[in-house]
């Protein structure tokens, strides 16, 4: 295992339970690679792990440790480069937090990065130009610049060699910041007569494994006498700089001075070893020494900077010193809101203290302006738990009600100490899940339907409806018709309900005069668990309809005598002969009756009661009536449509029964002897018919058959063909029937289906073709007189 535990783990519990474990990893691991036994480091149970939601939380938000739950290690989740990560620094550690819920606990975990030797040294420049006079003194330095290897430790600079060597030497001075400054010795007095310019290769090598190099080409020229080398006046200067400084700001002024005169006299600045992006901060005025910012300083991001100093001459003598720069933090940064453990849905039946969110707050600044306070929105019924190390426990505190509110927005609002105070929030929407609490609701409390009788068998009726506060599954209604019986016969046989839609159907055809009316009870059940309902009343009223003709009762229609009212000659105007009694087993309209005399032997001497079926004589009677009189009573209902019956009224104006007797005797054999006559005139109307139709079937079969033979003897003769030019057919002036010149060719045999017409080339190029079939329409035209009714026509017949 490359991690190995360096530190030891400690529990121990507050609002929460806190514990902490280090690890040392090497660099460059791959990805999966075992960090360390977490849970055994810890004293966690691999089930906690789960049960907890555990989880790992970055500050930094780049995540390079995995944790895997179920087998309770840390792994290497991104290849970790320490460079990048950390920079120069010497230790480099990923501080990670394990966080549990239900309880909430906090573990602090430090994972330490172990340089790995992966980078060369480097100088920032490929060469360095000196010019250097020949009386310089044996012993005289110059400063070189030093390399740059982003690896720490041994695995950093650790030896410089400069070749050749006959000249000059490599000699290392320590500063007190730890750093060393390389420098090049003279050790062998210079001739520029011999030798005016040298170059020489500086070599920087590290101490890891394996070794790494990187080289700089020293060029050397030789001027002439300049004893005197620069000086700063300070070995080390200080500056004081506020973060988010306006760029092209002066920080600082450095100074030297050279006890030369003349041109060995004039001396430039400059900033060498500057790591990383700090040539992209600061810049240096090579004549004056002032140090300006051309860059951003972020206090979050450096709190310290030091620059190393040169000064040189144009005899290439130079000092070198350094400026230390000490950042100062202002509040530029806002409280950043990190939410750790988020629940979207909550259910209404919640208890209080219920945890709901989990958020950590942090602000980059120091002091007061890195004191971070946080807080709610008002009118809702949550609450913010504070604990320690900026985390906030978002809770229930009070009862939840979906059909009050269905979701949620909370704003959680966090502000800092600093002045002016800065702020920042975060809208968390939460949705209030249902619980099956709220029972259907129909509209009405009882419903009432109508219906007309003689109804179809599915017809829909009308529909129940109700409604369910709660939401989802739990609002999904059924409609179930509940058990009961109508006159001992089920109500599922009259009635069907759509489970559904709620919609009522008549399961049969109802009829008004067996049943007016019946009650059942739907219930709604909405799909929780358990499930809620309720049921409703239901009146269902059938409604007449004018499906029953009147029923005469009175008088008695009888098949085989014939009844008759008898009126003495005698009767005055108003004399009451009989009366039509009739009924309608319909209700309402539909059962009103009118009664109209239809057909009479003399309608001037009777009339019937509109409205009681009386029949009256209208006027005297007298010897000249006859004895039989016949009346036709329709008996009519005021539905829509009507429906009617009709009744025979046979009255005798006689004032002897024997008179009556004998008329009425005669009347009945009279019916008798035309009906008789009226079979024997339907039967003999049929014979007829069917005689007509087989004659002429029989005579379309005959003509047939005579044409069919005709045409097979004329289709065997072999007369010869005659060739025919008719003179009239052919107009050069072409002032005939045609518009232009055209010849004709008839050719005839006795046989006209074997006839030819042949049409030639006219002069305007023009083509007509005639099929076999046009001599049977020259013969129709002809038989017409519609072709030629010249003498010399070519068409004959014989």
């Amino acid at each position: 295992m490359n991690g190995q535990v360096l530190l030891f783990v400690s529990l121990f519990a507050l609002d929460a339970v806190y514990g902490q474990a280090s690890y040392s990893i090497p660099e460059e691991m791959p990805r999966g690679a075992l960090v360390g036994n977490i849970a055994q480091d810890l004293g966690l149970e691999i089930r906690r792990l789960i049960s907890g939601k555990a989880k790992i939380y970055s500050r930094n938000n780049e995540e390079y440790i995995e944790l895997s739950r179920e087998k309770g290690v840390l792994l290497v989740k991104e290849r970790i480069d320490r460079e990048a990560l950390c920079a120069h620094t010497a230790l480099c550690a990923l501080h990670l937090e394990i966080i549990l819920e239900n309880p909430m606990e906090f573990y602090s975990v430090t994972v330490q990065i172990i340089d790995i030797n992966d980078n060369a040294p480097a100088f920032e420049m490929n060469e360095m130009k000196f010019k250097i006079s020949e009386s310089t003194t044996v012993g005289a330095k110059f400063v070189l610049e030093r390399a740059a290897d982003l690896d720490v430790g041994n695995n950093d600079v650790s030896n410089y060699e400069l070749k050749p060597s006959d000249h000059f030497v490599i000699r290392l001075q320590n500063n007190a910041d730890g750093n060393k400054n390389v420098e090049m010795v003279l050790q062998k007095p210079l001739d520029r007569e011999k030798e005016e310019h040298m170059s020489l290769v500086l070599t920087a090598g590290d101490g890891g494994e394996p070794r790494m190099s990187g080289t700089m080409l020293i060029l050397i020229t030789v001027l002439d006498a300049n004893d005197n080398a620069p000086a700063f006046t300070q070995h080390t200067y200080k500056a004081i700089v506020t973060e988010n400084t306006r760029a092209g700001t002066i920080i600082a002024t450095v100074s030297a001075s050279d006890a030369d005169q003349g041109s060995n006299a004039k001396i430039s600045y400059s900033i060498k070893n500057m790591l990383g992006n700090l040539k992209n901060i600061f810049e240096i005025n090579k004549e004056n020494g002032e140090i300006s910012l051309i860059g951003n300083i972020d206090f979050e991001k450096s709190r310290l900077f030091q620059l190393n100093l040169l000064v040189s001459d144009d005899g290439g003598l130079t000092d070198s010193s350094k400026l230390i720069i000490d950042v100062q933090d202002v509040n530029d940064n806002i409280p950043v809101i990190n939410i750790m453990s988020q629940s979207n849905v909550i259910s209404e039946d919640a208890e209080i203290n219920t945890v709901v969110t989990m958020i950590n707050v942090e602000d980059l600044d120091s002091g007061e302006n890195g004191n971070v306070n946080c807080f709610l929105n008002e009118n809702i019924p949550f609450i913010l738990k504070t604990s320690k190390h900026n985390y906030y426990t978002l809770i229930t505190d009070s009862g939840l009600d979906r059909e009050r509110s269905r979701e949620y927005n909370i704003t959680v609002t966090c502000s800092d100490e600093g002045v002016p105070s800065l702020s920042s929030s975060v809208t968390l929407t939460l949705h209030i899940s249902d619980v099956n609490d709220n029972s259907p609701v129909f509209d009405r409390s009882s419903y009432e339907a109508y219906i007309v009788e003689n109804n179809t068998p599915g017809l829909p009726v009308f529909t129940v409806k109700a409604s369910d506060a709660d939401w989802n599954q739990n609002a999904r209604l059924s409609y179930i018709l509940e058990d009961s019986s109508v006159n001992g016969v089920p109500v599922s046989s009259y009635v069907s309900v759509s489970a559904e839609n709620g919609v009522i159907h008549a399961v049969r055809s109802f009829d008004y005069e067996q049943l007016k009316e019946f009650h059942f009870r739907v219930r709604a059940q909405d799909g929780g668990s358990p499930p809620l309902s309720s049921n409703v009343s239901v009146r269902m009223v059938i409604q007449d309809q004018n499906d029953n003709a009147p029923q005469v009762l009175y008088p008695v229609q009888t098949g085989g005598s014939v009844l008759a009212e008898m009126v003495p000659r005698s009767a005055d105007v108003g004399y009451l002969v009989t009366k039509v009694v009739a009924v309608d087993v319909d209700c309402g309209q539909n059962a009103w009756l009118s009664y109209k005399v239809h057909k009479a032997t003399d309608r001037a001497l009777f009339e019937v009661g509109l409205h009681n079926g009386e029949i009256r004589t209208v006027r005297q009677v007298t010897d000249k009536d006859a004895v039989k009189q016949r009346l036709t009573v329709v008996v009519e209902d005021n539905g829509q449509p009507s429906r009617s019956a009709t009744v025979i009224v046979n009255v005798a104006v006689a004032d002897s029964f024997p008179q009556v007797l004998s008329e009425f005797t005669d009347f009945s054999m009279h019916d008798k002897e035309y009906n008789d006559k009226l079979t024997f005139y339907l039967v003999l109307a049929l014979a007829v018919v069917s005689f007509l139709f087989i004659t002429c079937l029989l005579l379309i079969i005959s003509v047939k058959v005579y044409r069919w033979r005709q045409s097979r003897v004329l289709y065997h003769s072999n007369l010869p063909v005659i060739p025919y030019y008719p003179p009239r057919y052919s107009d050069t002036l072409g002032t005939g029937t045609l518009p232009h010149v055209y010849n004709y060719e008839v050719c005839r045999t006795t046989d006209s289906r074997k006839s030819d017409c042949k049409l030639d080339r006219a002069a305007s190029h023009n083509i007509m073709t005639m099929d076999p079939s046009f001599t049977a329409t020259m013969q129709k035209l002809h038989s017409k007189k519609n072709i030629l009714d010249e003498p010399d026509s070519p068409l004959e017949v014989s």
